[in-house]
C-alpha cells in the first residue's frame, strides 16, 4: 500500500551455524505484523469469540443500559465492550482493572473484544461498581441459558461454603476490648492537645508575638490544628467501629430471644408477636459484646474467620449451591458469618428459585448439621421431595464409615442419630460420597482459574456481586466447554 524503502537484513551475531542451515523469514521492521482485520487475529473456537458472541446475542443488558438517563456529558463507552471485558476477565483470571487496561494493549484476546479501543482503568473500575448489581444480574441468566442447554438436571445438588479473603488486611481489625481502651487513650490525647493549643493561643494574646514563636515547643514547631483533626478522625473511626459491634451483639440476642419465645409458643400452642418482639427488645438492651468481638477499619462488613488450611483471614463465607451434572452453579451468596449452618434453607430456597425445580438429593457437610436444619431438612423432604443428606460429624482422615446397624430404628431416636444411621446405610454413602466429587472442584476452579481466591470490591453487598460474578464466569466457561463457539450459534437460533 506504501513505498518503502528497502531495508538491509542483518545477520545474527555469534558463531555460524554448523551447516548451510536456512531459517524462515524474520524482519522485526517490517511494515505489517499483524493482519487488518482484528476478526483474523483468532482461532475460530477461541474463547473470546464466544464471549463477543455472547454478549452480543444473547445477555439481556438491558439493566446496564436503563441506567444511562442523562444525555448530557462525554459519551461513554458501549456498555457491551465493558461487558465484554470483564466477562473475559473474569472467566480468564484477570480481574484488576489496571491488569485488563494493560491487557487491552498487550492481548490480542482483549484487544480482539475491544475492538482495538483501550479503556482506562478507572472507566473499567467505575462501570463494575456502578453496575454491579447488573452484572451480579448475569449469574441468573447464565444459569438459564444452562438449562436451555440441558446442562441442569436437579436431580443431586450439592451444598457447600467457602472462606473467600476480603480486600482488607486482619492487622487493620481492632477487639472490642481494645477499641474501649483505645478510645480512651484518643480522647485523653485531645483534651491534652485542646488544652495545649488553649494555652499557646492565650499566651500568644499576652506577649503578641510572632504565630511561629507562639506555637514553637523548645525551638520545635508543632501543627496542633493538624494533630487535632488527625485525632478527631481517629477518634470518629473508633467510635464508629464500637458502636458496629455493639449493633451486631443486639441484633444476635435479639433473634436469638425471639426464636427462643416463638418456640415456647409452638410449645404451649400460643402464637403472640408482640410478646416476641418485646422478648427481642428487652434482650437487645441488655446485650454487651464479648471482649474478643472484632472490627475492621478497611472492610467492616468482613470477619476473621479460620479457612481449610486452619488459618485465620480476614474474609467473607462465600455459599454455593452445585448441580451434579455439569457442576454448574445453581446459587451463590456471601454472608459474613463464618458458620454455614444459617445458610442451609436460604441457599436451597434460592437454588429452587433461580431453577424453578427442587432438587431430588441434597447433600451437604456436618457445618450445616444443627437440630434447626435437620427439622428444616425433614420438612423439606415433605413438602417438595427433596431428601439431604448430612453429615453429622467430621471423619479422620481414611476413616470409613461404619455399616448402619441391623432392625428397626427406636422411636425414642432423635434426628441427628436417625440421619447417622441414613447415613450409615448403603444408599446414604452411596449418595454422600458424591459430595465432595461436585461442589469441590467447583471452588478450585474458581479459585485457580478464576482467581478467586481474594475479592477486589469491600463491603458484603461488594463481595456479594464479585462472588455471584465470578460464579456465572464459572458457568459460562462450563457452557463454553460443552458447546463451544458453533453450539451457541445453534442454541440460540
Amino acid at each position: 500500500m506504501f513505498e518503502v524503502e528497502p531495508v538491509e537484513k542483518k545477520q545474527p551475531r555469534g558463531r555460524a551455524a554448523g551447516v548451510d542451515k536456512t531459517f524462515r523469514a524474520f524482519d522485526p521492521r517490517q511494515v505489517l505484523l499483524l493482519p487488518p482485520s482484528l476478526d483474523d487475529w483468532l482461532p475460530q473456537d477461541h474463547l473470546a469469540r464466544f464471549v463477543a458472541d455472547l454478549v452480543d446475542e444473547v445477555l439481556d443488558l438491558g439493566p446496564v443500559l436503563a441506567d444511562y438517563t442523562e444525555k448530557r456529558g462525554y459519551p461513554p463507552y458501549d456498555p457491551r465492550l465493558m461487558v465484554r471485558l470483564l466477562i473475559y476477565g473474569y472467566t480468564t483470571g484477570i480481574r484488576s482493572s489496571r491488569a485488563i487496561e494493560r491487557r487491552c494493549a498487550d492481548d490480542v484476546a482483549f484487544r480482539f473484544l475491544a475492538a482495538d479501543q483501550a479503556p482506562d482503568f478507572r472507566s473499567i473500575a467505575r462501570f463494575r461498581r456502578r453496575h454491579l448489581d447488573a452484572l451480579a444480574g448475569l449469574f441468573t441468566q447464565s444459569l438459564h441459558l444452562a438449562q436451555k442447554l440441558g446442562m441442569v438436571k436437579m436431580g443431586r445438588v450439592a451444598l457447600d461454603g467457602t472462606k473467600v479473603e476480603a480486600n482488607a488486611s486482619k492487622h487493620k481489625a481492632m477487639s472490642y476490648g481494645r477499641l474501649i481502651s483505645k478510645e480512651e487513650q484518643v480522647e485523653a490525647e485531645i483534651a491534652a492537645l485542646e488544652e495545649k493549643a488553649g494555652a499557646l493561643l492565650a499566651d500568644a494574646e499576652a506577649t503578641d508575638a510572632a504565630e511561629d514563636q507562639t506555637f514553637g515547643v523548645d525551638g520545635k514547631e508543632l501543627d496542633l490544628p493538624a494533630e487535632l483533626d488527625r485525632r478527631e478522625k481517629r477518634l470518629a473511626r473508633l467510635q464508629a467501629a464500637r458502636a458496629q459491634i455493639e449493633a451486631e451483639a443486639a441484633d444476635k440476642a435479639r433473634k436469638h430471644a425471639e426464636d427462643k419465645e416463638r418456640r415456647r409458643q409452638d410449645r404451649t400452642g400460643n402464637s403472640d408477636e408482640q410478646a416476641v418482639s418485646d422478648a427481642g427488645e428487652k434482650a437487645a438492651d441488655k446485650a454487651r459484646p464479648k471482649p474478643k468481638a472484632q472490627a475492621n477499619f478497611t472492610d467492616p462488613d468482613s470477619r476473621i474467620m479460620k479457612n481449610s488450611d486452619g488459618a485465620y483471614i480476614q474474609a467473607y463465607n462465600a455459599q454455593a449451591v452445585v448441580d451434579e451434572q455439569h457442576q454448574v452453579i445453581t446459587a451463590a451468596d456471601v454472608t459474613a458469618n463464618p458458620s454455614d449452618a444459617l445458610n442451609y434453607t436460604t441457599m436451597l430456597d434460592q437454588s429452587a428459585q433461580n431453577t424453578g425445580a427442587h432438587p431430588r438429593q441434597a447433600l451437604v457437610d456436618a457445618g450445616y448439621c444443627s437440630e434447626t436444619n435437620l427439622e428444616a431438612a425433614k420438612e423439606r423432604q415433605l413438602a417438595c421431595g427433596t431428601d439431604t443428606f448430612m453429615a453429622t460429624g467430621r471423619l479422620a482422615h481414611d476413616e470409613q464409615v461404619p455399616p448402619a446397624p441391623r432392625g428397626r430404628i427406636p422411636a425414642n431416636a432423635t434426628l441427628k442419630e436417625r440421619m447417622a444411621r441414613k447415613l450409615r446405610t448403603k444408599p446414604g454413602r452411596a449418595a454422600y460420597s458424591r459430595r465432595k466429587a461436585i461442589v469441590e472442584p467447583v471452588f478450585g476452579q474458581i479459585m485457580t482459574c478464576h482467581n478467586g481466591r481474594r475479592l477486589l470490591l469491600r463491603g458484603q453487598d461488594g463481595a456479594r456481586g464479585e462472588w455471584r460474578l465470578l460464579a456465572a464466569c464459572h458457568n459460562l466457561r462450563k457452557i463454553f466447554r460443552h458447546i463451544g463457539t458453533a453450539g451457541l450459534a445453534a442454541a440460540i437460533g
